[in-house]
């Protein structure tokens, strides 16, 4: 303690405070939230668009999602690949995350990042960095409550 120097700043702790408070960005959850809110709903009202419009064709409710779901996974792949993905993610925050298309951006976004490593030990060894977690717990979590469910019923 003794080798230590003294502070060269002199300031009271009321001044740090005031200091703090000035120099402290200004919550903006209205914005955020707002912001989330209309691009989540705007990803959401797009693949309700697309289940529809492939319902009239004649394709069943259940073929429609899958198609849908597939589509929009595909959308995020493609739009994290361009880099436009993650400009969204930016400005909209969990609106962006949230939806399958967020899915697809966490699979796809460590696979480019790593490309330079190799297909193999790059892009194949890092997909999974984000969304492997994910997966395992939430496959996990299937096989637990179908066991579950299997032994009470």
């Amino acid at each position: 303690m003794q080798n230590l120097r003294q502070p060269t700043i002199k300031i009271t702790p009321e001044e740090y405070s005031d200091l703090s408070k000035t120099m402290t960005p200004r919550p903006t959850v209205v914005k955020n939230s707002i912001r989330a809110f209309w691009v989540g709903g705007s990803i959401s009202a797009l693949g309700q668009i697309i289940v529809n419009t492939l319902i009239l064709t004649g394709i069943s409710r259940a073929e429609a999602q899958t198609i849908t779901i597939a589509a929009l996974i595909f959308v995020g792949a493609l739009l994290t690949g361009l880099g436009v993905y993650d400009e969204i993610v930016k400005y909209a925050g969990a609106g962006a995350i949230v939806p399958v298309t967020g899915f697809a951006n966490s699979m796809v976004a460590p696979a480019l990042e790593f490309k330079r490593e190799g297909y193999v030990l790059g892009v194949g060894g890092r997909m999974f960095t984000v969304a492997g977690p994910v997966l395992v717990y939430g496959i996990s979590a299937a096989v637990i409550v179908g066991l579950i469910y299997y032994l009470i019923s």
